[in-house]
């Protein structure tokens, strides 16, 4: 549930240098989708989308594109002076859009993505109570350095003092073991009052946020800080090693979700399996398994070793043997696939279907209880149901310009090594010779072969190897 009363203004303007990589940083993935996109949804537990500002400025446009399907705001930040910067784009934003100005705003980093909504809420919960100016998300990690350090009042009080950042830091001073997570509260008013006092008299030349609040305790206003839970939550990621930490932290929690859901997850650590993910109780997930996107599975299924699903929908007790390879497909209760299944965009297995090993599918729709279990290629068809396909056999639905239907009544019985040219139609009931080439539609019941009469001509090898001695040099 939304916080009455706040807004969000996300940072999502920085490059990333230490990543080098030319992928703006809060769009680098983990747990199978952008960082900045991980924020902005459990953003949306604290205020709608609409009253949430993303501050982009490095590859403004590619991040906008990324997440403006989120409903969320944008604020330019076209020159990087810093996170106090920043936040004055965000009050100019207020003033030229006519927007109302929420009673608080949070502050959150667009590359922090494993902050937790409980962990917000407790957040808001703990700025309000103290009718502060400014509250600060903290951290206690075994190693501080780097990060700007919480002076507070003194030992187990709320109050802050103000935040130093390391590289201001007086020379020998170690500085506090409790760091700023970047994360804060702010009453607007009282935040918008004070940035046009910064100053980037600092050693970085830019405009902090952090110095708003000593500015407020300058003022006599009230600044507190409050411990994250957890260190992971509240970390972002500088380098590639740090994010794939992220991406293991974020996938190990959405399997020990799954299995407190009565999911059974063999070897949970080497699964890939993105927090968008849904399974069903009783379903058994084996080792190297990868479920991606939007991918849902029912009950009491299982999904065996080096299987790859994507964007899928799979039905109850739906067996994947080892090596199926699924994109944007659904899968029908009771059906079985694999080993080593190809099921391409558009495939649509019906109710106990079979679709066996080394089978492609792209575009079909197979009906219940049909089988193709050996060798088949299936592109651009639709097949009923209780329909045999041989092994070998195949859809030619490419003609070198266009793609061409196949169809398939119910109860067909298609021979090993056919081919059926599309466009082509075979009736309920008919059979199609094994080795046959199809090029005419064939009625319901009838019986159709496409092949030559075979010949055979005894004697011929023993022949032509009498010849071949004779004609050798002695």
């Amino acid at each position: 549930m939304a916080e009455a009363g706040f807004g969000i203004a996300i940072m999502a303007a920085g490059k990333g240098t230490r990543l080098k990589s030319r992928r703006p940083k809060v769009l680098h993935e983990i747990g199978g989708r952008a960082l900045l996109l991980h924020v902005i949804a459990v953003a949306e537990t604290i205020a709608p989308a609409s009253e949430i500002l993303c501050i982009v400025g490095h590859e403004a446009e590619r991040v906008r594109s990324a997440v403006e399907s989120t409903g969320v705001q944008f604020v330019h930040q076209t020159e990087q002076r810093g996170t106090g910067h920043a936040l004055q784009m965000v009050k100019a934003w207020f003033t030229t859009s006519g927007a109302t100005l929420p009673e608080n705003i949070m502050v959150l980093s667009g590359d922090v993505p494993l902050i937790k909504a409980e962990t917000l809420a407790r957040f808001a919960a703990f700025h309000r109570e103290h009718h502060a100016a400014m509250t600060i998300l903290t951290a206690i990690p075994s190693n501080p350095f780097g990060y700007g350090r919480v002076n507070r009042k003194g030992a187990g009080e709320a109050d802050v003092l103000g935040i130093v950042e390391q590289k201001d830091l007086p020379k020998g001073d170690a500085g506090s073991a409790e760091i700023n997570s970047g994360i804060y509260c702010f009453q607007t008013e009282k935040l918008f009052a004070k940035l046009d006092q910064l100053n980037d008299k600092n050693a970085s030349g830019e405009l902090y946020l952090t110095d708003v609040a000593g500015l407020l305790v300058a003022d006599g206003e009230k600044v507190v800080a409050t411990v994250a839970d957890s260190i992971d939550e509240v970390l972002g990621a500088n380098t590639i090693a740090e994010m794939m930490h992220l991406d293991a932290a974020m996938r190990l929690d959405t399997a020990r979700k799954l299995m407190a859901q009565g999911v059974t997850i063999f070897r949970p650590e080497t699964c890939v399996i993105d927090s968008t993910v849904t399974v069903g109780p009783d379903t058994v997930l084996e080792p190297y398994v990868q479920l991606l996107g939007k991918t849902t599975i029912g009950t009491e299924s299982r999904i065996r070793s080096y299987s790859v699903v994507k964007d899928s929908t799979i039905g109850d007790n739906v067996l994947l043997r080892n090596g199926c390879i699924l994109e944007d497909s659904i899968i029908g209760d009771g059906a079985l696939l694999g080993p080593y299944a190809h099921l391409r965009p558009g495939s649509d297995i019906g109710p106990a279907a079979h679709v066996g090993n080394f089978v492609e599918t792209k575009k079909v729709k197979l009906g219940k209880g049909s089988k193709a279990n050996h060798l088949n290629y299936l592109g651009d068809a639709v097949i009923g149901e209780g329909v045999n396909i041989g092994a070998g056999a195949i859809t030619c639905n490419y003609d070198g310009v266009h793609k061409h239907q196949t169809t398939i009544g119910n109860g067909v019985f298609v021979g090993s090594d056919s081919t059926l040219v599309a466009p082509v139609t075979l009736g309920d009931g008919s059979y199609v010779a094994a080795g046959s080439c199809i090029t005419d539609d064939v009625p319901a019941d009838a019986l159709a072969l496409g092949r030559s009469r075979q010949t055979t001509k005894e004697g011929w090898v023993s022949a032509r190897r009498k010849k071949r001695e004779e004609l050798e040099p002695k």
